[in-house]
């Protein structure tokens, strides 16, 4: 059985863990749909039996990635209540994301 490679990456202040040839969903990247982009900040990679960590980041490693999609996330709703004092705030805040499709995870030896 082939063994699988996956990375431990991270994004927006987020680490994900991700495989070649899936999809992930992070915060916003600046970039229009099509566009191929880097992702260095790789803490991790797994080669079946070999595993490297970084400290905090491998220098060597690297995870090249095709911008899918930008999306807006569902609507949040932040209500803030006092009671017996007519106090209501009512917000609603829809992140921006990014839709990756991972093409090749790389490590230069």
């Amino acid at each position: 059985m082939e063994a699988k490679i996956y990375a431990i990456i991270t994004s927006g202040g987020k680490q994900y863990k991700v495989e070649e040839n899936k999809d992930i969903v992070v915060e916003r990247i600046e970039g229009k749909e099509g566009d191929k982009i880097t992702l260095s900040e790789v803490n991790l990679i797994s080669n079946g039996d070999k595993i490297e960590i970084g400290k905090p980041v491998l220098a060597k490693a690297a995870v090249k990635a095709t911008i899918k999609k930008q999306i807006k996330g569902d609507k949040v709703i932040a209500f803030k209540y006092k009671p017996k004092k007519r106090y209501r705030r009512k917000v609603g805040h829809r992140q921006l994301l990014t839709i990756l499709h991972l093409n090749k995870i790389s490590v230069k030896q």
